[in-house]
């Protein structure tokens, strides 16, 4: 992977595709991608793939395809990431914090001197679904013809890509490495926090199962947007046991 002088990297900065229904579109993506110094591609559940049509809209960016991860979930697609930021152009009952293209680059190569991120992109026709954007710190618009704003995934991909090339360009201007004393913690932590407080909150008779409305949705927003890190993860889930070790023992 191409590492320019101020020793900014992309190889950390990983596209996923979610749940792709043409083949042409993974094609083209990989080569959006290798154009702009991208080769980490994972695909979720794919319908197509590997496919002819893919390695011919790669236009020789056949190692990208030859690397790509497939994954059956979510989960097992971005388990190791830090950062997760996914792209939307749809309005939501619940606003995720929003990052422009720009804002987006250089959040996610900051973010990557610390590890593996993700750059999230949905199914062709629908997007990302309200359950795939709760494993998202952040959601990027790319800024389109209000009258007509369809964009192709692969050019969506190409202008995200785009920017987080020039990104890297600029080195350290912009992208400073972390400075938290333990590293953040990864989608699977954040899982396992989330499955935690939701057991922990009906147990207590917070939340009820029954009609849950929006709380967790809420409060996976909420603790997405503080970005956690590792110790800040092990604190919260010792609090959690602490809560279910004080109400003995269940029945």
């Amino acid at each position: 992977m191409r590492q320019n002088s101020k020793g900014m990297t992309l190889a950390n900065v990983r596209v996923v595709l979610v749940r792709t229904t043409h083949p042409g579109n993974v094609g083209a993506t990989a080569r959006a991608m290798k154009t702009m110094g991208l080769g980490a591609l994972t695909l979720i559940a794919p319908e197509q793939f590997p496919s002819k049509l893919a390695t011919d809209m790669a236009a020789g960016a056949d190692d990208v395809l030859a690397q790509a991860r497939v994954c059956a979930t979510l989960e097992d697609a971005i388990a190791d990431c830090v950062c997760v930021i996914g792209t939307s152009a749809r309005m939501r009952r619940i606003a995720w914090p929003m990052l422009t293209p720009k804002q987006c680059a250089k959040h996610l190569l900051a973010e990557a001197a610390g590890g593996t991120v993700a750059l999230m992109f949905g199914q062709e026709r629908t997007g990302l679904t309200n359950a795939e954007l709760e494993r998202c710190q952040y959601v990027v618009e790319i800024p389109a013809n209000p009258a007509y704003p369809s964009l192709n995934l692969a050019s969506a991909v190409q202008i995200m890509a785009y920017e987080l090339y020039t990104a890297s360009l600029a080195g350290g201007a912009h992208a400073a490495p972390p400075t938290a004393e333990h590293g953040p913690a990864s989608a699977e932590d954040m899982e396992r926090l989330f499955e935690h407080l939701e057991s922990v909150l009906i147990e207590i008779g917070f939340l009820d199962p029954a009609n849950p409305r929006l709380l967790m949705r809420r409060l996976v927003r909420l603790f997405n947007r503080a970005q956690l890190d590792v110790n800040d993860y092990n604190i919260l889930r010792g609090i959690l046991t602490a809560v279910q070790e004080s109400r003995g023992p269940k029945s």
